[in-house]
């Protein structure tokens, strides 16, 4: 799905909005989420999952014309890891009720 799509399916599921709003809410979305990461924030949503930066430390390579060895330098690389909700969705198998239990941890009372 390309963000052209996406603003398109959430146009038709909310008629009140105009195209152009749609818009903005996205890209405001993407851009809070660039803005977090460059500031090496981590960005958590619920069911479907994180990104956070990792580290690569600096390494040799090679140039793939010459041969000749080349050091790559050490950078950071933004790493999305899936939400459990997500990750069962997609592979088709349902959510267990024990599963749900384990990610909401709701404090019972006595």
């Amino acid at each position: 799905m390309t963000k052209a799509e996406l603003i398109t399916q959430l146009t038709d599921e909310i008629p009140s909005l105009t195209k152009r709003q749609v818009e903005v809410v996205v890209n405001t979305i993407f851009d809070s989420m660039r803005t977090a990461l460059s500031r090496g924030d981590k960005i958590e949503i619920r069911g479907f999952g994180s990104f956070k930066l990792r580290d690569r430390r600096m390494k040799e390579g090679r140039n793939p014309k010459t041969g000749e060895a080349v050091l790559v330098p050490p950078k950071k690389i933004p790493f999305f890891k899936v939400g459990k909700e997500l990750r069962h969705m997609v592979n088709g198998s349902p959510l267990s009720p024990e599963s749900k239990s384990e990610e909401q941890e709701v404090e019972q009372p006595l």
